[in-house]
């Protein structure tokens, strides 16, 4: 998958065929449909961005869309999540609609967060955020674990989503300290996408396997995704969840995929090669599936064109709404803020 030798054999293992009959054709593409409209959101609002639209921080999701969109399969949207600021796709996942986070990037008044956030806060329901500080939302998903054990919520976990950079965060660290010390029903995954803004992860961090040789050291179980295949991400998060629900002990998983994009859309990547890069995208985890899909003929290549572009469209009716919403007033501005 990329030039270092060793990610191949770390892999979790898992029965393909066995999954892919769980799954069945619809769950498949149900899969395809979201990762679909997630990488045409990224698409469309990363053009928005360019044309002067929106404005702030950007961080796409593109090239990881296997990872949270397993992750949402395997354990359903009713658990307590949490995630960076490259939380676009979690938030479509869990309800959030493309109108009302496009309008949040436009920074309208009928967006996510009433265009106070912008790209790296939207919110819903189950969604305790996105968070710009690198690792911030480690000791809130913990947090999150915490008020499940204290209130004996048994049928849930908390599942925070952070990057390979936020590893070094000394946060991070005592958080999952914390959690193994009161056993917390806490899934930790690492979305390695190789680069920490613009260094690569071999030269920030002092260890190969981020999960695998970290766990052990807070008594706690490790495990490594292909976080470019749907379908053993979603065998492995359903392993891990319901060891979770079973023995309310945290977990750390590290699921790899290299980003297609830069750290944010200032970053023009120019610590890649072209050919890096190449390498890269033909892991696409969309074409994967796609793939897999028509080998075992649960669909053809018009239908899949029909899909992505019926979610093109979705996301530019999004364009629109989002260039109609009125801007927020000043008046508002205090409106919602905590004061103790």
């Amino acid at each position: 998958m990329t030039s270092h030798p060793s990610y191949a054999d770390r892999f979790f293992r898992c029965d393909e065929e066995a999954v892919i009959r769980e799954l069945g054709p619809e769950r498949l593409m149900q899969a395809l449909s979201q990762m679909l409209l997630i990488r045409n959101f990224e698409r469309r609002a990363e053009s928005a961005y360019q044309h002067g639209q929106v404005g702030g921080f950007f961080h796409s999701y593109m090239g990881q869309e296997a990872i949270q969109v397993a992750a949402w399969m395997a354990m359903g949207p009713d658990n307590w999540w949490a995630a960076s600021y490259r939380c676009h796709a979690l938030a479509l996942l869990l309800g959030a609609t493309p109108k009302e986070l496009m309008a949040e990037l436009y920074g309208r008044s009928t967006g996510n967060a009433k265009g106070r956030g912008g790209s790296m806060h939207f919110f819903t329901k189950r969604l305790l955020g996105g968070f710009g500080i690198v690792g911030g939302q480690v000791p809130i998903a913990t947090g999150a674990a915490f008020t499940l054990k204290y209130l004996e919520k048994k049928n849930e976990v908390a599942v925070c989503f952070l990057g390979d950079g936020a590893v070094a965060q000394g946060a991070f660290h005592e958080a999952v300290n914390l959690a193994s010390l009161w056993s917390l029903p806490c899934l930790y995954v690492i979305e390695n996408n190789l680069w920490g803004m613009g260094t690569a992860v071999e030269r920030a961090i002092a260890s190969e396997r981020l999960a695998e040789e970290r766990a052990p050291a807070y008594r706690m179980e490790g495990y490594t995704f292909d976080g470019t295949d749907l379908i053993s991400c979603y065998a492995g998060f359903k392993k891990v969840y319901h060891d979770v629900l079973n023995t309310s002990r945290p977990v750390l998983i590290e699921a790899i995929a290299e980003r297609f994009r830069g750290h944010s859309i200032s970053d023009p990547g120019q610590y890649r090669t072209k050919e890096s890069l190449k390498t890269a995208m033909e892991h696409d985890p969309i074409e994967k599936l796609t793939k897999l899909l028509y080998a075992h003929k649960i669909t053809d290549e018009a239908t899949v064109h029909d899909l992505d572009k019926a979610k093109r469209d979705i996301v530019v009716e999004a364009m629109a709404y989002a260039e109609e919403s009125p801007w927020p007033s000043p008046i508002t501005l205090e409106e919602d803020v905590y004061a103790p």
